[in-house]
């Protein structure tokens, strides 16, 4: 074989890869999130709100809903999270609107009861808290596709990386779209008047 034969049929591979990943991007990854999304809070979770309502998929339907998850003793995130959907629920409420239906899940079971959630989220508007046990958390934290991990501090005390966006879901229960965090307060209220206007 010469090396001008070896240099046209690595040319040919290089080229069929380069197809293969315009094909990816273009036709199968976004299917593949678009089915992901339409999964998105689907599953077996049964948890306990501090509303004294249990949290499952079946919640998510009837209304608009934004969930959240994160844990009590966050430092930062959470209680910017937190801020955040008071302001979103007082901009709805200057305007006349309905509140947002709004669910903050633990990542931290263990530390964070139905009534202690109950505390901690009860100054914020239509804001409910829920928790369960470690078995049921880890199955919501699943079926949300959200990130969560325990970070070992020193003295045995112990912390959680989680993700830091509110997801939005239609009255069907079906994912309209994410918040990010920090988003701006003009983009979060957009999303949020698109998601509770369908």
């Amino acid at each position: 074989m010469t090396g001008r034969t070896m240099t046209a049929i690595i040319a040919g591979g290089l080229a069929a890869l380069a197809l293969l990943a315009v094909a990816w991007f273009t036709l199968l990854a976004p299917k593949l999130d678009e089915e992901a999304a339409i999964d998105l809070g689907h599953g077996d979770y049964a948890l306990q709100g501090t509303d004294g309502q249990p949290f499952t998929e079946d919640t998510l339907r009837g209304a608009p809903t934004a969930v959240f998850f994160g844990f009590a003793h966050c430092p930062e995130v959470c209680p910017t999270t937190l801020s955040d959907i008071d302001l979103w629920q007082a901009e709805l409420a200057e305007a006349g609107e309905a509140p947002l239906r709004t669910y903050f899940v633990t990542v931290d079971p263990e530390r964070d009861t139905v009534e202690m959630m109950a505390d901690y989220v009860g100054w914020v508007p239509g804001l409910v808290g829920v928790s369960g046990s470690r078995e049921e958390i880890d199955k919501a934290i699943r079926a949300f596709r959200v990130f969560a991990a325990k970070v070992p501090l020193e003295g045995g005390d112990y912390t959680m990386d989680h993700s830091a966006f509110v997801l939005l879901f239609d009255d069907r229960g079906n994912f309209f779209e994410p918040i990010r965090y920090q988003e701006e307060l003009e983009s979060a209220m957009a999303k949020i008047r698109r998601v509770m206007a369908m």
